[in-house]
């Protein structure tokens, strides 16, 4: 499914950006919202536990079911997410312009909820396809509109921790779906038929996102007052959840909306350098992930129960992992984190295709399913450091007046890589097999990285450097100060 959770902010900043730095109150914490609580926060549980059940299942269902092809499957996958990138701006503009922020997001909730159902109802592939792609529409609004709901409901002192709340939220929550699709498959419609088990599990999927709709019209009232979201461009911060797949992509392009609504001055040729490298990058890791759940059916023979351990593995790493390697990244320089990451996913990538060890523990069998499910575990722990450490990467190159507009074709790059990836990896998977797509995916990550070499170390140390004494002056002189105004 798509990551319908707030985009995280730049931990850098704690106000908007060419805002006067000024003291507060560490103690105090100043409110600055409509509602009375903030229980609406928990109307993205359902939602991220729905996420977590249906990632797999929709691929399993169209490979079981439909007898789809491994490169049908990447279709049906990109196809969703390519719906949702005119809609996320549609949505957003739109409650820019509309004073019902709430509708939109219970709407999409709802109509995201209903789209799930219909999907487990289908009785062909054309007809699950096409759902699928409403399903994408019906969900686009749910990131942007989420993302400025918040904002205008809390005090910008909070913004980082409680976008970063959502971000736990959203791991917790998808690792719990994981774990409730391999108890379902494994243990409660073990003795059912596979395709009976499986859409059954993908109606609890759609009936825990209306469950969330109605979380919402409970506990969300309208902000009272707006924030426009050009002026938050600077301060988005681009990690893709804690599942990672390609459905993410709505997230990052949703970025594009700054690009479309401001100008910004030119980037200097060492941040353009960056951004191809992530493209690169980007088109590498998704013609890994693009077949991922196919490989996993068709050539290690796993059960669908097996397939969600493997994701249950990425997902749960990486959630333990998210504030770790933003900790890491702050203490280290993040060009430094970044390429060992890299280095360290392109290994990994490449012990999936290590011939000896599926002769020597079986296709399909328990001990098969512990190395994979460690390997993608591993994976998921690289991506924990990759999105924190690219991210921080390019908000330190570019100056604070180029900085929204970098991030937004971050956003771009990203999103437009991610698709290539995607239809890449399905057709070289259906076409050549896993071990050349595979390869591919590895040789085209070492590429990207390479892009990075040339962009220099030294004066990237020097510039963390400065911006961490900073950090740490401003933070005292704010202790030291009174208490002048909140704001």
């Amino acid at each position: 499914m798509k990551n319908r959770f707030f985009i995280p902010l730049n931990p850098e900043s704690n106000c908007l950006p060419g805002a006067r730095h000024t003291s507060i109150d560490i103690k105090a914490r100043p409110i600055l919202r409509p509602s009375t609580n903030d229980l609406w926060f928990l109307a993205y549980l359902p939602l991220a536990v729905s996420d977590g059940i249906a990632t797999p299942l929709i691929p399993l269902l169209a490979l079981q079911h439909f007898g789809a092809s491994a490169f049908v499957v990447t279709i049906i996958i990109a196809a969703s997410a390519m719906s949702q990138v005119p809609f996320t701006i549609l949505w957003g503009n739109l409650s820019d312009r509309v004073a019902h922020r709430k509708y939109f997001l219970v709407g999409s909730f709802l109509a995201t909820g209903v789209s799930i159902i219909l999907i487990a109802l289908a009785t062909n592939l054309l007809t699950f396809f096409w759902l699928n792609v409403v399903e994408g529409l019906a969900s686009a609004a749910s990131a942007p509109i989420g993302t400025m709901l918040l904002l205008e409901t809390r005090h910008k002192r909070w913004w980082p921790t409680d976008i970063g709340l959502f971000g736990l939220i959203s791991g917790l929550g998808t690792t719990a779906g994981l774990a409730i699709g391999f108890l379902w498959l494994f243990v409660i419609g073990y003795s059912q038929p596979a395709i009976q088990a499986m859409t059954a599990l993908l109606l609890v999927s759609g009936a825990l996102a209306l469950v969330s709709a109605g979380v919402a019209w409970a506990w969300i009232e309208e902000p009272a007052a707006r924030v426009e979201r050009r002026t938050v461009s600077g301060l988005l911060n681009l990690n893709r959840g804690a599942v990672e797949r390609f459905r993410h992509v709505r997230a990052r392009i949703s970025g594009l909306v700054d690009l479309t609504r401001s100008t910004a001055e030119r980037l200097p040729g060492r941040e353009y350098l960056f951004l191809a490298a992530l493209g690169v990058m980007s088109v590498g890791f998704d013609i890994f992930y693009g077949p991922f759940p196919v490989f996993l059916w068709q050539d290690a023979k796993f059960t669908d129960a097996g397939v969600f351990i493997v994701y249950l593995g990425a997902s749960a790493a990486s959630t333990a992992l998210f504030f770790h390697s933003g900790k890491a990244v702050e203490t280290h320089s993040p060009k430094s984190v970044f390429l060992e990451s890299l280095g360290g996913r392109v290994v990994l990538m490449l012990l999936f295709l290590w011939g000896p060890v599926y002769v020597l523990l079986g296709l399909g069998t328990p001990a098969l399913l512990v190395w994979l499910t460690l390997l993608n575990a591993l994976l998921g722990v690289t991506w924990a450091f990759i999105s924190t450490a690219s991210t921080l990467f390019l908000v330190r190159l570019v100056g604070r007046s180029a900085r929204g507009r970098a991030l937004g074709l971050y956003n771009a790059i990203a999103g437009a890589g991610s698709l290539i990836g995607t239809l890449l990896g399905g057709w070289l998977y259906a076409t050549y097999g896993v071990h050349f797509a595979y390869s591919v995916a590895a040789l085209t990550v070492v590429l990207g990285a390479a892009l990075l070499l040339p962009i220099p170390y030294h004066m990237f140390q020097f510039s963390h450097a400065i911006t961490h004494r900073r950090h740490i002056g401003r933070n005292a002189r704010a202790v030291a100060r009174p208490l002048r105004r909140k704001g």
